[in-house]
């Protein structure tokens, strides 16, 4: 069916009346215009990574601080499942998993930034905090996809910390307990592929995941649009641009890795600088023009 310019103008917006059982009606419909895509050079990665520099410089404290607190995080799990390393090793890659939703403020710091607004911790506290004000019905809202999606995420990186802990458990020929042991038993191996089949599962989760949210909630958070329509826009700006994106995963995981590897202390710069890269990668990739902004929701709810 054809859409006519008539099915893409968007409705009145309907005043919120203060009943905490009402919920304003969406502003955009299946006719609404999708979002574009664009194509970019395989080096535009980089340059993100530049912009993401100069947005944490710029933000300071509070973009660190984001970092800091995963690394706390990160350092809790590494106390808790020290000696259980086929768990630790599941839960670390678990954790990059919901990372994308984690670092949703950091988004928000780089879009204040990039309007000329005040990046600062009301950005923060209003991306988290004050999100549908006198609505109790959220979750027949699309201002909540962003925690449906969050919580699809988790599942996903709970599924995986259960698949590898259970792969590493019943496969591995002896018990493995530290990193050393899963170096010297898993990696190392000469017989058996138990390392490559781990990489493998894992590969085969991280790429649809990748694909689903590389520029998922930017896009949710920036315009007014259903979940699904985010992510079928991820996949597209995926397909059309299979290598640069497949370089910007290579980076993600590079850099990742160098914070873990710093024990942990890489990670207060590397969470922050990825997180505001990739605001970037969502404006570089995606044209939204033709969708509402989200703010109307905060105007109506208010």
């Amino acid at each position: 069916m054809r859409c006519t310019p008539a099915d893409r103008q968007w409705h009145a917006p309907t005043t919120y009346t203060g009943n905490p059982m009402h919920t304003p009606p969406p502003q955009f419909s299946a006719a609404s215009p999708a979002p574009g895509v664009r194509t970019i050079a395989l080096m535009q990665p980089v340059h993100w990574l530049v912009l993401a520099w100069r947005d944490l410089l710029r933000c300071g404290w509070i973009s660190l601080a984001h970092g800091l607190l995963l690394a706390l995080f990160g350092a809790a799990l590494l106390v808790a499942a020290h000696n259980r390393f086929w768990l630790l090793a599941g839960a670390f890659s678990g954790f990059l998993v919901v990372a994308p939703v984690l670092a949703t403020s950091l988004y928000a710091l780089s879009r204040a930034l990039e309007r000329g607004e005040q990046a600062d911790a009301r950005v923060v506290l209003k991306t988290w905090l004050n999100w549908q004000n006198n609505n109790f019905n959220k979750w027949g809202n699309d201002y909540w996809c962003l925690v449906q999606f969050g919580a699809l995420l988790a599942l996903a990186g709970t599924g995986w910390v259960l698949t590898s802990a259970a792969l590493i458990t019943l496969l591995a020929p002896v018990p493995i307990n530290t990193p050393v042991d899963f170096i010297r038993h898993v990696v190392l191996a000469r017989n058996g592929f138990l390392f490559e089949l781990w990489l493998a599962l894992g590969g085969v989760l991280a790429a649809p995941i990748f694909a689903s949210s590389v520029i998922t909630i930017p896009l949710l958070l920036d315009r007014r649009l259903t979940l699904l329509r985010a992510v079928l826009t991820s996949w597209r700006a995926v397909l059309a641009n299979p290598l640069p994106m497949a370089f910007w995963a290579a980076l993600i995981m590079g850099l990742t890795l160098l914070g873990l590897g710093s024990a942990l202390l890489g990670l207060t710069v590397v969470i922050p600088l990825l997180g505001h890269a990739s605001w970037h990668a969502y404006r570089d990739l995606v044209d939204a023009s033709a969708l509402p902004p989200r703010e109307l929701l905060d105007q109506e709810a208010s």
